[in-house]
């Protein structure tokens, strides 16, 4: 807050037009980058909630071959409680939200969504409502759902949770019943709402369509600011929802960068991703190349796929030990159901299949999720592990 007591004359005009820049959490007009100002769906506004630009570095990553260098974009580093990749696309679907006059907005996840929460929070302090539906596996307690890792937060932001079964987001054919997903769900609530005088704004999961794609055709325009394209060949990331991959994907490829994208799945399959990216193509009408041939999905990234382990969300006691191995020789933590999963896959490639990354010079996107390490999943390990456990009486070590 401004001190209230404003000097005259030129120290108050200087005063004011320090109060001009204070602009967080309020509405601003976009102007798109020149090299996407053909693009569909321009949005006019967007709202600041990320605090950028996000550092660059080199990142001395354990078991990286020799003659690679791998660097770090650190979006885990946009905010606090509003860290991740999430909140980049929060920013436009959020100021979409305001544009129409909504109240309230309806979002949707995993129980421990990193994108829910970073949802839940903004929409607080923009004086939104927020709405989470959260998958829960197994019979439905709401007694047992607890107050660690990214649900604190939720619940901080007095979000309204509503309980789902753990089911796929457009939905599944189960012995030829035809069952809702969860994007239908949130559908249903969204009229409910509506009926109780509410004006609700549904975000998909992941925050991933047309509107939120920009938070990282955006970004893409601050990495180049950073020398991106001059100085690395390959950009790494983790891709559980799509929109981040598509928005550097689209990006990368109307700026006409020879840098080489590739996504790591956390979840799904390539063929999914492949098919979701050319759906995003299509939907900003980026249908042919400069030759005017079909642009496809594989023409513009690569997927890789096979080190989702035992499944989305899961973590076994390798993961967990490398996720450790990670932090405590380079100080920076990677969270276990995307980064660490997108990490492995990137070092097994590197390692196993050179040939596939475009030069030596990596750039891996950290996309946050470090509340997702206090969900308890590595409580034990931390105790049992000595380098990990060197917690001692002072008396035991300096006797008195």
């Amino acid at each position: 807050m401004l001190p209230s007591r404003l000097a005259s004359g030129s120290a108050a005009r200087r005063v004011m037009s320090a109060a001009a820049r204070y602009h967080y959490n309020t509405l601003q007009a976009y102007e798109p980058p020149p090299w996407a100002k053909a693009l569909r769906h321009q949005p006019a506004a967007y709202v600041e909630l990320a605090q950028r630009p996000t550092p660059i570095h080199a990142w001395p990553l354990p078991a990286v071959p020799p003659g690679f260098q791998v660097w770090v974009k650190r979006d885990d580093m946009t905010g606090s409680t509003l860290s991740g990749n999430k909140i980049r696309k929060l920013e436009f679907l959020l100021a979409d939200a305001m544009q129409q006059g909504c109240d309230s907005v309806v979002t949707c996840g995993g129980i421990q969504s990193n994108h829910s929460r970073a949802t839940a929070v903004a929409a607080r302090q923009l004086g939104l409502k927020p709405h989470l539906l959260l998958r829960w596996s197994g019979k439905i307690d709401v007694a047992a759902v607890g107050c660690n890792g990214n649900l604190l937060l939720d619940r901080f932001s007095a979000a309204k949770i509503l309980l789902v079964p753990p089911i796929n987001y457009d939905g599944s054919v189960v012995y030829g019943k035809e069952m809702k997903g969860l994007k239908q769900k949130m559908e249903d609530y969204g009229e409910k709402l509506k009926a109780e005088g509410s004006t609700p704004y549904l975000i998909p999961v992941g925050g991933s369509n047309s509107v939120g794609t920009w938070g990282y055709i955006e970004a893409f325009r601050e990495m180049m600011e950073q020398g991106v394209l001059e100085n690395f060949d390959d950009i790494v990331l983790a891709t559980g929802s799509g929109g981040t991959l598509g928005g550097i994907v689209i990006g990368n490829y109307l700026t006409g960068s020879k840098v080489k994208i590739h996504g790591v799945c956390v979840c799904d399959d390539a063929a999914y991703f492949y098919n979701h990216i050319d759906v995003q193509l299509r939907e900003y009408s980026l249908t042919q190349d400069s030759e005017g041939k079909p642009l496809r999905a594989k023409d513009t990234t690569d997927i890789i796929d096979g080190y989702k382990g035992r499944g989305y969300g899961i973590s076994t006691d390798e993961e967990l030990a490398q996720l450790t191995d990670i932090f405590t020789k380079t100080g920076i933590s990677v969270d276990p159901v995307y980064n660490l999963k997108a990490i492995r896959g990137m070092l097994s490639e590197l390692q196993g299949n050179p040939g596939r990354f475009a030069g030596k010079r990596i750039l891996y996107i950290h996309t946050g999720g470090i509340y997702g390490l206090y969900d308890g999943r590595v409580d034990k390990m931390l105790k049992e592990n000595p380098e990990t456990n060197q917690v001692y009486s002072y008396n035991d070590v300096i006797p008195s």
